[in-house]
C-alpha cells in the first residue's frame, strides 16, 4: 500500500492504510477493509485500525457497498474474541490505558464467569464478557447509547444488561 502511494496512518492510530467513513482510500478509486484498514470512528472520536478477523467479515461488504455507490458509513463498534482453553472471551469497544476512570466487575471473576465494563464519567466505553454468553448485544447497545449508567447496577449480575440500555 505504501508502494502505491496509498497514505498510512501514524503509529497511535495503528498504522494501516488510511481510509474514510466509506473505506476508501486516499486514491479515490482504492478501497481498503478489515486488518489493514485504519478507519475514523466516530463514536471513540478517533481513527481505529481493528486486526481481528470479525472486522475483515464486515468491513468487506461494506466496502462492496461503497464501490456500488450505496451510502456507507463503517461505524461497527470493535470487536473480537478468543478461546484459550476452558477460557472464552469476548471485547466489544474501545478503552485504551488513560480513557478510562474505573473498571467495573459484574459476576464472580474468582470462578472466571464475569463480565468487566471500563466506564469513564458514568459511560461505559468498552465491556469484556469471560464464560458469560450472549450478552455482546446489549454491552454494544450499552457503548453505542453513551448512557451514563450507575455503577453499582451495572456490576449487579441480578439486573439483566438489556435493562439498563435506554
Amino acid at each position: 500500500a505504501e508502494a502505491a502511494g496509498l497514505e498510512i496512518a501514524d503509529r497511535a492510530h495503528g498504522r494501516g492504510v488510511v481510509v474514510d467513513e466509506r473505506l476508501r482510500t486516499s486514491d479515490p478509486d482504492i478501497y481498503a477493509a478489515g486488518d489493514v484498514a485504519s478507519f475514523p470512528h466516530a463514536l471513540f472520536d478517533t481513527r481505529l485500525r481493528v486486526e481481528h478477523w470479525a472486522n475483515a467479515l464486515n468491513g468487506g461488504p461494506a466496502a462492496a457497498r461503497a464501490m456500488l455507490g450505496q451510502d456507507v458509513t463503517y461505524d461497527r463498534v470493535p470487536y473480537f474474541f478468543s478461546d484459550q482453553y476452558d477460557l472464552g472471551m469476548e471485547y466489544s469497544g474501545w478503552a485504551p490505558p488513560g480513557t478510562y476512570d474505573e473498571v467495573v466487575i459484574r459476576g464472580d471473576a474468582g470462578k472466571r464467569e464475569f463480565i468487566a465494563f471500563w466506564v469513564k464519567d458514568g459511560r461505559v466505553l468498552a465491556g469484556m464478557n469471560v464464560n458469560v454468553w450472549d450478552v455482546t448485544d446489549p454491552i454494544q447497545q450499552l457503548i453505542r447509547s453513551k448512557a451514563q449508567v450507575n455503577t453499582e447496577t451495572l456490576a449487579d449480575p441480578h439486573i439483566p444488561l438489556e435493562d439498563l440500555v435506554p
